[in-house]
């Protein structure tokens, strides 16, 4: 049965390498069949076992690697491969053993009903069998390929089978298409895939008790329809214990011991058997084959062989029935793409002012042991994602650009197109490289799974900066506060706001924000502003709206200003808040604890100031009487009738003068009648004394009665004399 490969290969699968495809040819071939080595002269022991434990020396060269060097005691292969080996060696386990751990000699995959090697793939039929025979009896199969120091390129092969009776046939298919297989266990069934023109087919005939007689290699010519040039084999060999130095081909057995060479039974790491000794780890004589193909010697090195079938045949010739064989999967032939973004995986990079980051990847494309290759590779970007997304670009994104590789050497590297990235997130490119198929080389990609992260960076928002103000911002961007304002006058705030960054752009790629063709204007957005106190951090100003005071925001700017007429005095504190303008800008408060002292302001109650200046109205009375010559009454000579005047001047003199000058008060007058006495008083409330001085007053009675005559006047006899103590000299007084 052709079970694939043995053992835990998967650990060397390649984190950048698309599936199983593999290359086993050279970057350089050298055309000339003298300048090559023969197959048994480099590092590998065609010796006729499958251990390293002792060395060979053929054509002057060490040889220190043997099948075991690559494989470990469960057919997995070992990591890593001596120097010059292919990565990813194939080992096939073609045997099952029964409950009881014996031999089932049951396969569920032989060929059947007359495949043959001449035919096209789509010709070949398999089936199961429950008894397969003995000599036809493949136990496992293995290979690998080689480069050698001097670049040449070389296959090596090798086959297991459960019994040595009479002569072998053996070969060995090297196929450049990945996809054949077949699978008898539900009954005959063609094989899938087909030929591609260079196929290769490795056919040798042993003995049971000796050498290897002939091993021929024959080209298959043209496509899936083709032929196999069985006239004209494109190498020859023989036992590779031929010292020949330029063997292009060779093979050998595990061969009986004659004293001087040959190995006899033999040992394997791995679980094996035979018909004499039943399962176990040993193989008789005649029942190991291995052999080498040197392809740089036979113009072969360009080429992708993916598959490699051994098989078992009546006979060495091209038209035998093929009976059983063993299907593996070749590891030699590999692309590798490897990216580098910019910016860096794995950075931070703060979005500018202007929001336009410029972001570009590069992929170095490696492919092994080919000359030259061509293909295309395809850049994709994903974003922007969530910035703490664990996400990849291994799938999805949009294409960015494509580049098409045109017999480029490898490696070779390819530059994508650059974009502008306008909005925050996380990114990740993706490149592909899509593949020679005319050469079998197998596509690759980095990403190649979802949880790779070479590829991605992070764009992070930008923190803007809010300062306030509450008075006025100077030129030069300082603050000069109001500090305090008298109760029932209005308080003001403003808002200086920098480091915002541009929006997204729109209408581009991805979600619009790649490469846009609008959009990326200033930061939006709102300010808020709240007014706390009195004598308050924590209670809102009464009256004030709950919802607080805003100003629209378009970028970097002083906004502003608000005003609100507190309801009482105290010390009042503001706060601004800035919401953001997600996702490129973050919000911003400022004040929040009350410890920015350009942002108080007091409301304060006036104080009156007392002050005192004393002043004094002079006032005067005068009394009216009759002398004591006469009786002023009606039994006499009548009653008073007549006018009193008063008079108050400044001085003295200007009393005596009776003039205008110096008159402070008066003339008042007052109408006197009636039996004496009568009286009047003045009620001068104009002219006061407010500092200390001298004033007289001049008073005249005219008499109305003819019988009485004027009263002599006062003749400025009465003064008033004010002295004042006190310093209130800033009081008007009418």
């Amino acid at each position: 049965m052709a079970t694939r490969v043995l053992g835990p290969t998967g650990s060397r699968r390649r984190r950048r390498f698309l599936f199983v495809p593999i290359l086993l040819v050279a970057a350089v071939a050298l055309l000339l069949v003298g300048a090559a080595q023969a197959v048994h002269d480099e590092n590998f022991q065609l010796d006729g076992d499958v251990i390293a434990s002792t060395t060979t020396n053929v054509g002057g060269t060490t040889q220190a690697v043997d099948w075991n060097s690559l494989f470990d005691a469960s057919g997995g292969e070992i990591d890593p491969q001596p120097a010059g080996f292919t990565d990813n060696p194939s080992f096939d386990k073609d045997f099952t053993l029964k409950a009881n751990g014996s031999f089932n000699p049951a396969d569920n995959d032989i060929f059947t009903t007359g495949s043959k090697d001449e035919l096209p793939i789509s010709g070949w039929q398999c089936k199961a069998s429950n008894n397969v025979t003995d000599k036809n009896d493949i136990m496992n199969a293995y290979a690998t390929a080689f480069t050698a120091a001097n670049g040449d390129k070389i296959l090596y092969f090798a086959l297991e089978k459960n019994d040595n009776t009479g002569t072998q046939d053996v070969g060995f298919w090297f196929l450049q298409d990945g996809t054949v297989a077949c699978d008898g266990s539900q009954g005959t069934a063609t094989f899938s895939g087909a030929h591609v023109d260079g196929d290769l087919l490795v056919v040798s005939e042993f003995t049971q008790g000796g050498v290897v007689s002939t091993i021929k290699v024959y080209r298959w010519n043209g496509g899936a329809n083709g032929s196999l040039d069985v006239a004209n084999p494109i190498a020859e060999g023989v036992d590779c214990e031929s010292t020949n130095p330029n063997d292009e081909a060779c093979a050998t057995v595990n061969r009986p011991p004659d004293g001087t060479t040959g190995n006899g039974t033999i040992t394997t790491p791995w679980p094996t058997s035979n018909k004499s000794d039943g399962p176990g780890n040993s193989l008789r004589t005649g029942e190991f084959f291995e052999g080498g193909l040197n392809l740089s010697a036979n113009n072969l090195a360009d080429r992708c062989f993916n598959t490699f079938l051994a098989d078992t045949r009546a006979s060495s010739s091209t038209t035998s029935d093929l009976e059983d064989f063993s299907l593996g999967t070749l590891g030699g032939c590999l692309s590798d793409t490897v990216t580098t973004p910019t910016p860096a995986a794995g950075t931070e990079t703060q979005i500018p002012a202007n929001a336009q980051v410029t972001s570009s990847d590069s992929a170095e494309i490696t492919v092994t042991n080919v000359s030259q290759f061509s293909g295309t590779v395809t850049f994709s970007l994903c974003g922007p994602l969530a910035l703490n997304s664990t996400a990849n670009c291994q799938t999805g994104g949009v294409q960015i650009s494509s580049h098409t590789l045109t017999n480029v050497t490898s490696p070779h590297t390819v530059q994508s197109s650059s974009v502008t990235l306008t909005a925050v997130g996380k990114y990740c490119w993706r490149a592909v490289y899509s593949g020679d198929p005319a050469k079998q080389v197998p596509g690759s990609s980095d990403p190649d799974d979802a949880t790779n992260q070479s590829e991605c960076f992070r764009i992070t928002p930008r923190t803007p900066t809010l300062t306030t103000c509450a008075g006025t911002y100077n030129p030069d961007g300082s603050c000069t506060p109001t500090g305090a304002v008298n109760f029932g006058s209005a308080v003001t705030d403003r808002a200086n706001l920098t480091g915002t960054a541009n929006r997204p752009g729109t209408g581009g790629l991805g979600d619009g924000s790649i490469n846009p063709t609008g959009g990326n204007g200033p930061a939006q957005g709102t300010i808020t502003f709240r007014l706390f106190g009195p004598n308050s951090c924590t209670t809102l100003a009464a009256g004030f709206p709950a919802a607080g005071l805003t100003a629209s925001v378009n970028g970097d700017g002083v906004y502003g200003p608000v005003t609100f007429t507190p309801q009482a005095p105290g010390t009042y504190h503001w706060k601004a808040s800035y919401g953001g303008d997600p996702p490129n800008t973050n919000s911003d408060d400022h004040n929040a604890d009350c410890t920015d002292a350009n942002e108080d302001v007091i409301v304060r109650q006036v104080k009156p100031i007392l002050s005192t200046r004393q002043f004094v109205y002079p006032q005067d009375k005068a009394k009216i009487t009759c002398s004591p010559v006469g009786d002023c009454s009606s039994s006499g000579t009548g009653n008073l009738s007549g006018s009193v005047s008063f008079k108050l001047y400044d001085t003295l003199a200007n009393c005596q003068a009776n003039g205008s000058a110096g008159l402070l008060f008066g003339p008042q007058s007052f109408t006197i009648s009636g039996p004496a006495p009568q009286t009047a008083t003045t009620n001068n409330t104009s002219a006061a004394v407010t500092a200390g001085t001298t004033v007289f007053w001049r008073v005249t009675y005219t008499s109305a009665n003819q019988a009485q005559t004027d009263a002599d006047p006062s003749a400025c006899t009465e003064q008033t004399t004010v002295s004042f103590v006190g310093d209130d000299a800033t009081i008007t007084v009418p």
